[in-house]
């Protein structure tokens, strides 16, 4: 009986091993860096490009706000549900919050957070979350790119 517990335990152990998500160790200067974009623009024309950027991607805003700069949303949730197996329902959506500050007359900082959450919930009421940082630097690119295009836009606009 040992035997079969102690290869159980060696099972699962290896199971769990194998389970594990690489998450990159950044410090907290190089998740700012990231993060954050410095713009030749003041806030008055900056905050609404990102907005306008938010919008386009498909982000639902939740709320934003010139005067402090601050704005949060999220992407549409996708759900799926594996009633046939296990009985669970699986929700996937980002949150974002972007932040605009304006640095001096001429600059204008930038700095966004994006963070995927899965809810699965069972068919027996039990529910839980799980939030990620996303530390790939691709979105945050396209993201940035797409800003500045927003930008320049608008600075021709005027």
């Amino acid at each position: 009986m040992k035997v079969i517990q102690a290869i159980s335990l060696s099972i699962l152990f290896a199971l769990v091993g194998c389970n594990t998500v690489d998450v990159p160790q950044l410090t907290p200067l190089e998740i700012q860096s990231l993060q954050s974009r410095d713009f030749e623009q003041k806030k008055e024309i900056v905050f609404p490009a990102v907005l306008s950027v938010l919008q386009d991607l498909g982000y639902i805003i939740d709320s934003a706000d010139l005067n402090t700069g601050f704005m949060t949303g999220h992407s549409p949730t996708d759900t799926t549900h594996d009633w046939l197996w296990s009985g669970n329902k699986y929700s996937t959506e980002t949150a974002i919050t972007a932040f605009v500050e304006q640095i001096n007359p001429t600059m204008t900082k930038v700095r966004v957070n994006l963070v995927a959450s899965k809810a699965t919930a069972s068919a027996w009421g039990q529910k839980t979350d799980q939030d990620t940082p996303i530390y790939d630097a691709e979105p945050y690119r396209v993201l940035f790119t797409k800003i500045g295009d927003a930008i320049f836009v608008r600075e021709g606009m005027k």
